[in-house]
């Protein structure tokens, strides 16, 4: 039974990574095609997209563990 979660996130982790890599590749060789916009102007919008995203998740994780510090949860790590 505990080996199922680990299966479920491996599965999710490799279809997740695989339609990525495919988005990705997807959009590079439309790119490609299309050479009216500027290569670095796409990685500098990605990058700020990126930047946003973990900043957003680590304000998330952040908000998260002091509403359950408040709330009394014990979330040591030890």
């Amino acid at each position: 039974m505990e080996l199922i979660p680990v299966v479920l996130f491996l599965f999710k982790v490799i279809v997740l990574g695989t339609g990525m890599f495919i988005a990705i590749k997807w959009h590079y060789d439309k790119e490609k095609k299309n050479n009216d916009k500027d290569v670095r102007a796409v990685l500098i919008m990605g990058a700020k997209v990126a930047a946003a995203f973990t900043l957003l998740a680590l304000g998330l994780v952040f908000a998260t563990f002091t509403l359950g510090g408040r709330l009394g949860l014990d979330l040591t790590f030890l």
